[in-house]
């Protein structure tokens, strides 16, 4: 990948996979980490790239194992994840019911466990197809409909409490 091209794929990708960071690990100063080493990684794979969604499937797949690799090491400065307040991550409407909505949905992913928060951010934060989510998941594709399902009704029941 010459640079120029590279300059262009990440412009395209960075705003969208550092959300995609935050939100999967609740930390937005790790997601900067994060971000930088998901571009390293891809960068120094040999892995062959089909086209440009295989590409960008294969950066996100990289993040999703950054973040569960991170999830797996203790922190020794453990602190509370900061909420977004990245405007790419609001929703149109009155400012404080907004906010509101985004720190309900923020405290009820929190409780979610890492794979369904990945799954409903790639599903319906990024648009990925099913077989896009299994293969940046490692899932089987056939049994994405279903964990999609169940992560739903979890999450339904925490906002609902």
């Amino acid at each position: 990948m010459t640079e120029d091209a590279f300059r262009l794929f990440y412009d395209r990708t960075a705003r969208g996979l550092w959300a995609y960071l935050a939100r999967i690990s609740g930390d937005r100063r790790q997601a900067d980490d994060l971000l930088q080493e998901c571009y390293y990684r891809f960068l120094k794979s040999s892995a062959p790239i089909e086209d440009e969604a295989h590409r960008k499937n294969y950066l996100f797949r990289i993040a999703t194992n950054l973040v569960l690799d991170a999830k797996r090491r203790p922190r020794v400065d453990e602190t509370t994840p900061e909420h977004d307040d990245d405007p790419a991550l609001r929703a149109p409407g009155d400012a404080a019911a907004d906010a509101a909505r985004r720190m309900d949905v923020d405290r009820a992913m929190a409780k979610l466990r890492p794979r369904d928060r990945a799954m409903l951010w790639l599903a319906y934060v990024n648009g990925s197809s099913h077989k896009e989510i299994a293969d940046t998941l490692g899932l089987q594709t056939t049994s994405i409909k279903l964990l999609l399902f169940r992560a739903r009704r979890r999450l339904a029941a925490l906002l609902a409490e």
